[in-house]
């Protein structure tokens, strides 16, 4: 069977779409599949470094296609970064053989409009992973005006992607409603979360050390937030409360990563000289066992308005490492459903948003709070990769026989 991959990000990018599909790509490939990757040539986060326009990788046949790099610091140059890629990938495709089933994902926003089209003109199926859900993303935002004319068409464009698929990828149960609540049939929705990377996130001893070592963290009680530091995870919460804890020197605030509000929280930290505050790149792959097993305390945001939009894929990792964890956001949400699972006795808390005195508390009470870094054997079974990819290849294959 010929499968199409089509998403902005891929291998060997580290953006959390990219390694979900650097370990489905191949897994099909070992099933016996014929897989193509259409995806851009300039890396998510420093869109300076071009990948090969064409390459082989274990096996999966990869297409990079040329975009703009106006980058993150308006949203007219993300939009004219998005809107290049989907122009070439779309001149991309029509030079394509024909696929007998095109998985799209959601980078960039309703990318997965093309792969719809592709799928139709191809008479092939369509699969449908759903990473966040737009245009109800940008609106709840505020970035998008609900009633505007623009709204209206992208929201056709996401009901037809919706419609077309054969089958449909939601991560969670908010995510899920969302989606039928739209109209589509509840029967071709799985729910099936996003695996922690196995293969390169552990606990990790020795790198712990290494890395608290090289940033002056020794002795440090270090809460870290890692990964895309967006607007729809607002982190204006723990910036409160790490004002409240300045004064005490044995806490370390650690922001690491990217994003859009990464060099807001570069700023806020810089010109407050706020020494209790620590903001750090996103680390190499090789690397990131390290620098999550070197957090005391991982955090974990979702804004109020993002319940069943976007996902906390964050908790994933910090269950690999075993960390403690620290939940701002709405409740109930998936991360509080993990947490508060029967029989599941793992170290964390929550506060709402706005609540940054009760969540330095919070984070006062943690500490104390000792705990062997291991995931419970109950969780790290449920959203294991070995669990989880399995299922997803069984339902892109059962979709090209229906």
């Amino acid at each position: 069977m010929k499968i199409l991959l089509l998403n902005q990000v891929f291998y060997p990018d580290v953006a959390a779409t990219a390694q979900h599909l650097r370990e489905l790509a191949p897994a099909l490939v070992e099933q016996g599949h014929e897989v193509t990757v259409v995806c851009a040539r300039r890396a998510y986060e420093h869109p300076e470094q071009l990948y090969p326009a064409r390459e082989t990788w274990q096996g999966v046949q990869i297409h990079r296609v040329y975009s703009t790099s106006f980058g993150k610091r308006a949203k007219w140059r993300r939009a004219a970064d998005f809107a290049s890629f989907i122009v070439t990938s779309c001149a991309r495709l029509l030079l394509l053989p024909r696929h007998d089933v095109v998985v799209a994902l959601t980078t960039p926003p309703l990318i997965s409009f093309i792969g719809a089209w592709r799928a139709k003109l191809w008479r092939a199926k369509f699969c449908y992973w759903v990473m966040d859900m737009n245009p109800d993303e940008a609106i709840a935002a505020g970035w998008l005006r609900g009633d505007s004319v623009m709204a209206k068409m992208l929201e056709r464009m996401s009901r037809f992607s919706f419609r077309r698929a054969s089958w449909i990828i939601a991560l969670d149960r908010f995510m899920r409603d969302r989606i039928v609540a739209k109209g589509i049939a509840p029967e071709k929705i799985a729910v099936l979360s996003p695996w922690s990377q196995d293969q390169d996130v552990r606990f990790d001893a020795a790198g712990r050390n290494e890395f608290r070592a090289k940033h002056g963290l020794q002795d440090k009680y270090v809460v870290m937030y890692s990964g895309n530091h967006s607007p729809v995870h607002p982190l204006d919460t723990l910036m409160q409360a790490a004002e409240q804890l300045r004064s005490d020197a044995a806490i370390v605030f650690c922001f690491v990563g990217g994003g859009s509000e990464f060099k807001r929280v570069q700023r806020w930290a810089e010109t407050g000289k706020r020494t209790n505050v620590l903001c750090l790149p996103y680390q190499p792959l090789a690397q990131l066992s390290a620098s999550l097993s070197a957090a005391d305390a991982h955090v974990v945001v979702m804004g109020n308005a993002m319940l069943g939009l976007v996902h906390p894929c964050k908790i994933y990792n910090m269950l690999a490492v075993g960390a403690p964890v620290i939940y701002i956001g709405p409740q109930p949400s998936h991360v509080t459903e993990i947490l508060e699972r029967p029989g599941v006795e793992y170290p964390w808390c929550s506060v709402r948003h706005g609540e940054g005195k009760i969540l330095a508390e919070r984070i006062q009470q943690l500490r104390l709070h000792v705990a062997p870094r291991q995931c419970p054997a109950s969780l790290a079974a449920v959203f294991a990769k070995d669990v989880l990819l399995p299922r997803i290849i069984a339902g892109i294959e059962q979709t090209s026989l229906t």
